[in-house]
């Protein structure tokens, strides 16, 4: 590992283009205006340098001079602490607490059905896509309680529902009916964010509000 790490002066984010955890940490690294270089891997096809450095070869996995980081809970909170500016995390205990317990419950329910869309048959998927259309409008007045989730300000719960988003919105999902106003409105602001839109290679989103 050590000669892998030894090569790299500048961070250095081995990730997957299409895998939402490597969106994750592409939206806070922009949020810190954080410069690095960026190593686009084929998860099929594994470099040789991405598996000395990280034995399980997963992705996303950091490199910042010295130290490797894989799982990108943990990169995220790093970097957080790393480039304090702007903060994604609260600064009190109870509400960090709160904040990871939103991260949790997003990822155990949410991405897993995501990933039935992904991986599942032609009926898996739209089963899939179906059900957490339903679930997200089920708690879109969440959406229209503050500028962000469950936060006035942007934080890492928002890293972990926009790519998911973002990802139904690929798939053609449209919400409509009871809820969707909030949930496309708050769309519009996490996908207009400078950050979001360098995660995407600047790809500029449609206006939401215009769908009918």
């Amino acid at each position: 590992m050590t000669s892998a790490v030894n090569k790299r002066s500048i961070m250095t984010l081995f990730y997957d283009k299409s895998d939402i955890y490597c969106h994750q940490v592409r939206i806070v690294l922009a949020e810190k205006g954080v410069a690095y270089e960026a190593e686009i891997v084929d998860a099929q096809s594994l470099s040789e340098d991405l598996m000395e450095l990280n034995p399980y070869g997963t992705l996303p996995t950091l490199v910042d001079r010295d130290l490797v980081l894989f799982n990108s809970r943990i990169i995220m909170e790093y970097l957080d602490e790393r480039f304090p500016h702007p903060p994604l995390m609260p600064v009190y205990p109870v509400s960090r607490g709160k904040t990871r317990l939103l991260m949790q419950r997003i990822e155990q329910d949410w991405y897993p059905t995501l990933f039935k869309v992904e991986n599942g048959t032609t009926e898996e998927r739209e089963n899939a896509l179906a059900q957490l259309k339903e679930e997200l409008l089920a708690v879109a007045p969440i959406f229209d309680q503050t500028p962000f989730f469950m936060s006035e300000e942007f934080s890492l719960v928002d890293c972990y529902i926009a790519p998911l988003l973002w990802r139904m919105q690929d798939f053609g999902v449209e919400f409509i009916g009871v809820g969707s106003k909030a949930l496309k409105a708050y769309m519009n602001r996490v996908f207009d964010r400078d950050s979001f839109q360098q995660s995407v290679g600047n790809a500029t989103p449609r206006n939401l509000m215009d769908d009918k």
